[in-house]
């Protein structure tokens, strides 16, 4: 292990030491800020996002090596307006991360991984946090957000006791949309946000990851609607051209080559 540890700290040096070589010398690299870099990385994250759905292990070697090079990037932004080495993100993290697991580095007993959370949020209460709330990043996707808005309220003790309490919650809420949507009135996005958001908590206590389980459906639907226009070009078909009927069976033949 110790071998392990010190090979990948001889690779990371050379990361940083080709960084450092090329915001000297590359056109393109001397250029960014962190204001350019910062959809590039999101786009890194996305990507990685996808290989792990796809499973793909070379892939996700590849995006985490990506993330990297982008932490190391930020990094030399940040020494270079004298206001963070990459020494000191370091010590920073590792720091935070002894400090927030004492049932490691102290004397806390804990019994399981919910417990360990409960303790992470209540000493990011004691670090200064005013509110649990706090750890939500803002510009987070709506759906991934409302998952964490969540989480941070179970740490907190304020959550329903079983799953068949959520699920009366969501026919609660389907039926005020369903309401609203039949006197097409203004309140039918608020309705249909609760909604949305009655179903992600159901989804937390079924060990479903509701943004995962969106995306496979929109991967699916995709790789079947291609189906559809393969076949209509195989045809000689304008995919505008052809029948609902004939497109749903098409579909249908798609559903069972999957399975």
């Amino acid at each position: 292990m110790v071998k392990k540890i010190k090979s990948a700290a001889t690779s990371f040096e050379k990361l940083v030491g080709i960084m450092h070589e090329l915001r000297e010398k590359c056109p393109w690299d001397k250029k960014q800020t962190f204001e350019t870099l910062r959809h590039l990385t999101i786009e890194e994250t996305y990507e990685l996002a996808d290989a792990i759905l796809e499973k793909d292990m070379k892939k996700i070697k590849q995006e985490l090596g990506d993330l990297l090079l982008h932490i190391v990037f930020y990094s030399r932004l940040g020494e270079e307006k004298n206001a963070f080495t990459l020494k000191e993100v370091i010590e920073d993290i590792c720091t935070k991360l002894i400090h927030r697991h004492p049932h490691i580095y102290g004397n806390v007993t804990v019994t399981d991984a919910a417990h360990v959370k409960r303790n992470w949020e209540k000493l990011k209460i004691k670090e200064g946090k005013k509110s649990v709330m706090e750890g939500v990043p803002v510009s987070l996707p709506a759906m991934v957000k409302a998952m964490r808005i969540q989480e941070k309220a179970k740490s907190a003790g304020f959550d329903w006791n079983k799953k068949e309490e959520v699920w009366e919650k969501v026919m609660e809420e389907l039926n005020e949309f369903k309401s609203e949507a039949e006197k097409c009135s203004g309140k039918m996005e608020d309705e249909f946000g609760d909604l949305f958001f009655s179903l992600i908590n159901y989804a937390r206590f079924v060990n479903i990851d509701p943004e995962s389980a969106l995306e496979k459906t929109n991967k699916k639907f995709i790789r079947r609607f291609s189906f559809i226009e393969k076949e209509a070009r195989k045809n000689g078909t304008e995919l505008n051209e052809m029948p609902l009927d004939a497109m749903e069976e098409i579909w249908g033949r798609a559903k069972k080559k999957e399975k």
